[in-house]
């Protein structure tokens, strides 16, 4: 499946497409999952050249990891897989905290390692930062579990530059997953060019923003989900989103591709974006994102998706 490309500084290397598993065991965020058919979404990837797998404790809360381990257990050949899950959720009295504090990412690690049946984790995030814990103290941690072989790669989620940059305050940060996309373009303000320069490799999550840069919308479509309170979804914006998806359907067209790749493969050519995540419910949607692989963007079509979005 074409070359592999490395996480930033890490020893991790990846094909560019990955997969995102919030759909694989993730009861509490999707209704009517089967656990079977989750299994078989990561059979598929694993089975078609994806190696990189995105999960995370809140995931199920659990489910996701447990699944996922299982397939790993009958699948054996442990090192041809980058697993990534993250933590920071922790359950008070039927409620979820966010807790960065060095002892719970320790106990969140050593919970992510029983539930994913293995003996160390490739990427391992801090998911959501918290009120209290100095960042620097919270990756700290996890840079003594790196030392003890417990996990391989340190990556913080969903921090603000000014997070970041104290998380990173002695090198240690190898990845940062934030929302990116092309209808939401903040972290190309200050955080891409921090990650850029400090040799932090970025995976965007909402690439293609909740379907929206998926083409498969028109002016009548309805929704009754998330998307239904979503101000990208809501009267006269929605509309003019949707005219800019139709200008990069142009492009996609005389390449004979989906707009969902062509935008995918336009993330792909961003300064330290290596790798994406896109997520899956079936087993054929895997393989209709490994299309990504096959568009070639000219400087032409990358500087032309580029300015439909600034405006």
């Amino acid at each position: 499946m074409g070359t592999k490309t490395r996480l930033g500084k890490t020893g991790l290397y990846v094909n560019p497409i990955g997969l995102g598993a919030n759909a694989v065991g993730g009861h509490n965020l999707f209704p009517n999952l089967s656990d079977e058919t989750g299994k078989e979404v990561v059979r598929t990837a694993l089975g078609n050249g994806i190696n990189f797998i995105d999960t995370a404790y809140i995931y199920g809360p659990e489910r996701s990891e447990q699944l996922i381990g299982e397939v790993l257990k009958e699948r054996g050949r442990r090192e041809d897989v980058v697993i990534a899950t993250k933590g920071a959720h922790k359950p008070v009295d039927g409620k979820m905290t966010v807790d960065n504090s060095p002892a719970f990412l320790k106990q969140a690690v050593e919970n992510s390692l029983k539930q994913l049946q293995t003996d160390y984790i490739d990427l391992f995030y801090i998911h959501f930062p918290d009120e209290h814990t100095p960042k620097d103290e919270a990756v700290g941690a996890l840079k003594r579990l790196k030392d003890e072989g417990k996990i391989r790669a340190i990556g913080v989620s969903n921090f603000s530059i000014e997070q970041l940059k104290e998380a990173n305050k002695d090198g240690y940060v190898d990845v940062l997953q934030s929302e990116y996309n092309l209808f939401k373009r903040g972290v190309e303000q200050e955080i891409l060019p921090y990650t850029a320069a400090n040799g932090i490799s970025f995976v965007p999550y909402f690439p293609l923003a909740a379907g929206l840069l998926g083409g498969k919308y028109n002016k009548d479509s309805k929704f009754e989900d998330s998307r239904a309170k979503n101000p990208l979804f809501q009267g006269e914006e929605f509309v003019r989103n949707l005219d800019k998806v139709e200008q990069v359907r142009q492009i996609a067209e005389a390449k004979h591709a989906d707009v969902a790749h062509v935008v995918l493969a336009w993330y792909l050519t961003r300064d330290s974006i290596d790798a994406l995540i896109p997520g899956a419910k079936r087993p054929e949607q895997v393989l209709n994102n490994l299309k990504t692989l096959e568009v070639s963007l000219t400087p032409e079509d990358i500087r032309n998706i580029d300015q439909i979005f600034q405006a």
